[in-house]
């Protein structure tokens, strides 16, 4: 069963990558399906919305990738093997390891490391983690969460899975409405304090990033 549906989730994440992304996809990912199965699938009951080799920019400009994102959350799920990332490490590679779990802490992510002797020997203690993480952002159904209108709600995810400044025509895109009715979408996101605009000019040219605000928002998941 767990093979068959990551089989599907694996050629879904293949048809939507290139480059080196679409490289590391096609190494040998024995560590990240363990890692799957192990303690993410039976906590969250889906593969649906994580991504697999998150493509991300280190603090030198390299590009880095995680085993396992996932966007709601924003955390970066690690499978590490005692033998690659211990025993037989070089001080040069300790010391990029250590760099890279920098670069993705200030990218505003939380880095979930299990070793692979935790997700094949203590399964349940890597899912009561992982449980105890969510408890800890609290729900997605909160209160204020649920007050904004739909259309609000799609924009705010729609901009933290994309994780990049976005313009008026991205918002069109993602909720399938006119330039103008998309202008007043933002000008209500911004007076609530949820996206804010980068540069100058008009609504028509500016991008706009999600606020710290949003993002705790949408991090109360159940």
């Amino acid at each position: 069963m767990f093979e068959k549906e990551f089989e599907i989730f694996w050629a879904d994440q293949v048809r939507n990558a290139s480059g080196q992304r679409l490289e590391m996809l096609q190494r040998d990912l024995t560590g990240t399906k363990i890692l799957l199965k192990g303690a993410l699938l039976p906590v969250l009951g889906t593969l649906e919305g994580l991504v697999l080799e998150y493509e991300m920019t280190s603090l030198s400009g390299a590009k880095i990738y995680g085993d396992v994102f996932h966007p709601m959350l924003r955390t970066v799920f690690e499978d590490d093997s005692f033998v690659t990332h211990a025993e037989k490490i070089t001080r040069d590679r300790f010391s990029f390891e250590r760099a890279r779990a920098r670069s993705v802490a200030i990218l505003g992510y939380t880095y979930f490391p299990y070793s692979r002797d935790e997700l094949e020997k203590k399964p349940n203690f890597c899912q009561r983690n992982l449980y105890e993480l969510i408890g800890r952002m609290g729900s997605m159904e909160g209160v204020e969460l649920l007050q904004l209108p739909v259309y609000e709600r799609e924009v705010l995810r729609c901009s933290l899975l994309n994780s990049e400044p976005f313009r008026l025509s991205d918002v069109c895109t993602w909720i399938q409405l006119k330039s103008e009715t998309c202008r007043k979408v933002l000008r209500d996101l911004e007076a609530k304090g949820l996206v804010y605009p980068i540069g100058r000019g008009t609504i028509r040219s500016h991008k706009f990033m999600i606020t710290e605000k949003a993002i705790s928002l949408l991090h109360r998941i159940r």
